[in-house]
């Protein structure tokens, strides 16, 4: 008998979560997740197959152009097994969810639960509403009803986390659909901020992600233009707490008292994620990006000497409406200049709704392919460059879990560098569990990776992998799955990258 199987047998109701877009996203769905089971009921086992879990929940995304189409392909794939399983309940939730409103169940009759991004925490009772009416519920708030990171929560990590300081956000870029979908910004207090970030800790947790679509604007609510780095100051005083990173800020609200402030705090890792966006003033203006080329590359210079060994990432739009060959070289210039470690860069795709979906000049698609490809090529190569820097470093590595999808067949672990490089290391003869640290010397650089050929030069064993440990001891007697806190940093492996223009990608 399958755990689905008992599951059923038992009266257990089992639930799946769909997560499509940013990490944002992937913050809610945890909450969601929680908030299931805390309701009573369980994850459906990963080989159930699809549509085997009797409630099926899709957190959607809406920065693509194609975004709805994925969506109702999905629901129509799950009609016919839902029409076979009576009982079975869908929902769709996200920043689709709060654009489209009821085309949802004009579209999919059969979809049971709509719900928006501010009212997450309303999905149980709209499921049981939904099953005792026997008709769609759709429920879309139109102001955060309570912040996300109040809700339980099912973390997907036991030694890494999400803590999300705002949502919302408050600027106009002509690409991005967003601030129209989860509202204007709003911060969080500081002290519930601490709080949960300590609750992680004392569950085991070490490295946190401070989380917002405009990070370094928190404060904006009550007139602190240093909230932010005063926050960044505030975990290092958090004993345990060993790795802070943060996503994603803005040029325009990137002040020095922050870059002060990850250059003086032990524990805020070398690490910067800066969207760039354009190179050129001229296709800046049009996105309504409130800074210009020598600005951003300033900001770049200033890490750059009060951080030394900081590695920056970007977000890069190509083929925006309008671009010419000169505003994309300018483009190519800023890579040049900046030397990021790596870059997410992505083809302009019309986000309906958006003011540059209307623009004059949209690009042809084979200029745009082109000047991507160069685009790509360019980085590849700077990001091998940079990486070749590392060889012969000596590193201290957080082990991941799941990152290294060969890992089995090479005989090694993976793990994250301070940077948030990835690296993979032999494993040693020990044990080592996700959580732990060790120290390793850089032998080799790929341009998306770096390995340490040689032995392990330390182990140590941290209250992070005990926890991990714990976790993964008994998973039949877990608890419910109502912890504070959320993921491991970056996307995990299962999901899509994130979107540029989405939340998070400013």
């Amino acid at each position: 008998m399958t755990s689905s199987d008992r599951s059923q047998a038992v009266g257990v109701k089992t639930y799946e979560v769909r997560t499509y877009g940013c990490q944002m996203n992937v913050h809610d769905s945890e909450r969601l997740s929680g908030l299931l089971e805390e309701a009573g009921y369980v994850r459906a086992p990963e080989d159930a197959g699809e549509g085997n879990a009797d409630v099926v929940v899709f957190n959607t995304c809406a920065v693509r152009e194609n975004a709805d189409n994925r969506l109702y392909g999905n629901l129509g794939r799950l009609a016919p097994m839902k029409a076979s399983r009576p009982g079975m309940q869908i929902a769709v939730g996200g920043c689709l969810a709060q654009k489209d409103r009821d085309t949802i169940v004009k579209k999919a009759p059969w979809v049971d639960v709509v719900f928006g991004t501010h009212n997450i925490g309303k999905l149980p009772i709209l499921l049981e509403r939904a099953r005792i009416q026997d008709e769609a519920q759709v429920e879309i708030a139109e102001s955060l009803e309570a912040f996300p990171s109040t809700l339980p929560t099912r973390r997907e990590s036991a030694y890494a986390a999400w803590v999300s300081i705002s949502v919302g956000c408050n600027n106009t870029c002509t690409f991005c659909i967003v601030p129209a979908l989860r509202g204007k910004e709003k911060d969080r207090r500081t002290g519930d901020i601490l709080a949960e970030i300590e609750a992680l800790v004392g569950e085991g947790v070490c490295e946190i992600t401070l989380l917002g679509q405009n990070v370094n604007a928190y404060g904006s609510d009550i007139g602190d233009r240093e909230a932010f780095s005063k926050l960044l100051r505030a975990c290092g005083a958090i004993e345990g707490l060993e790795r802070v990173r943060f996503t994603s800020p803005h040029p325009r609200d990137f002040t020095d008292d922050v870059i002060a402030a990850m250059a003086e705090t032990p524990n805020v890792m070398p690490q910067l994620h800066m969207p760039l966006q354009s190179g050129s003033d001229t296709v800046l203006k049009a996105m309504r990006r409130s800074y210009r080329q020598e600005r951003y590359l300033g900001i770049i210079e200033k890490v750059r000497a009060a951080i030394p060994h900081a590695a920056i990432t970007t977000d890069i739009i190509v083929g925006f409406p309008g671009e010419t060959e000169e505003d994309f070289e300018e483009t190519l210039h800023v890579v040049r200049e900046a030397r990021f470690a790596q870059a997410f860069t992505f083809q302009y795709s019309k986000r309906p709704g958006t003011p540059a979906a209307t623009m004059e000049d949209q690009i042809p698609k084979e200029v745009v392919q082109k000047r991507y490809e160069r685009l790509v090529a360019l980085q590849e190569e700077i990001s091998w460059e940079e990486n070749k820097k590392q060889v012969g470093r000596t590193l201290e590595l957080m082990v991941a879990e799941g990152e290294g999808r060969k890992d089995g067949a090479t005989r090694r672990l993976s793990g994250r560098a301070p940077d948030n490089r990835l690296v993979h290391f032999t494993k040693p003869d020990q044990e080592v569990r996700p959580g732990d640290v060790v120290t390793v010397e850089i032998t080799y650089a790929a341009p998306h990776h770096l390995l340490a050929e040689g032995a392990v030069l330390d182990v140590r064993r941290t209250r992070a992998g005990d926890a991990w440990e714990k976790r993964n001891a008994a998973p039949e007697a877990k608890p419910a799955g109502v912890l504070l806190g959320l993921p491991t940093i970056g996307v995990p492996e299962p999901l899509p990258v994130a979107t540029t223009g989405g939340c998070g990608g400013h």
